[in-house]
């Protein structure tokens, strides 16, 4: 898998057909999970990178959430999203992973991220520049903060998916992510002059 991106992964999806796909898929279709991994595998990977910060990390996480997907698809309510519950899925075995190799930490106004499509050759160089420096300073902070940060600005997740996906409530979550926005500003002061 790639390194992971800064362009939005989209929290959401077609809630609907990832219902029909989950019913498909228990029904004995194949192709129904078939197309769950591919829709879900690049926004598994990047959500798993940004907690564990190891490019084979990731890519085991990816496959042991998709290992218990296809396991646990007859344990999924469809009341509930599923992009939360198979965040929620990696959020937890990426935790788990940091656990057992002793890197154990707790969970407990917008930062700009460069616009790569623009069309002037210098911008995108800056933005390149800055879109590198910005990723080495998130690799620098928490899990938590990553998360969070991940969450709702490279995933987009609203605050109540963010609170599912982590298992918090949503005032914590804003806090949570108010707290890391500022600490990543601190860091990228550098880069701002500020």
């Amino acid at each position: 898998m790639p390194s992971p991106t800064f362009q939005a992964a989209a929290c959401i999806s077609d809630e609907d057909d990832d219902r029909a796909l989950i019913e498909s898929y228990l029904n004995g279709d194949r192709e129904a999970f078939t197309s769950l991994v591919v829709r879900y595998q690049r926004p598994i990977y990047n959500a798993a990178f940004w907690v564990l910060r190891k490019h084979e990390d990731a890519n085991d996480i990816a496959q042991i959430v998709f290992l218990k997907v296809a396991e646990r698809a007859d344990e999924y309510d469809p009341k509930y999203k599923f992009f939360s519950w198979i965040y929620r899925i990696t959020v937890n075995e990426s935790l788990n992973l940091l656990r057992r190799k002793g890197h154990e930490q707790e969970l407990d106004d917008d930062v700009d991220i460069p616009d790569e499509d623009s069309a002037d050759p210098e911008r995108q160089a800056s933005s390149a520049e800055l879109a590198r420096h910005l990723r080495s300073k998130l690799l620098t902070m928490s899990t938590t903060d990553r998360l969070v940060i991940t969450l709702r600005h490279f995933s987009e997740c609203s605050y109540e998916d963010m609170a599912a996906i982590i298992g918090v409530d949503e005032k914590t979550v804003k806090s949570r992510l108010f707290d890391a926005r500022r600490r990543l500003r601190g860091l990228m002061q550098d880069v701002y002059g500020r």
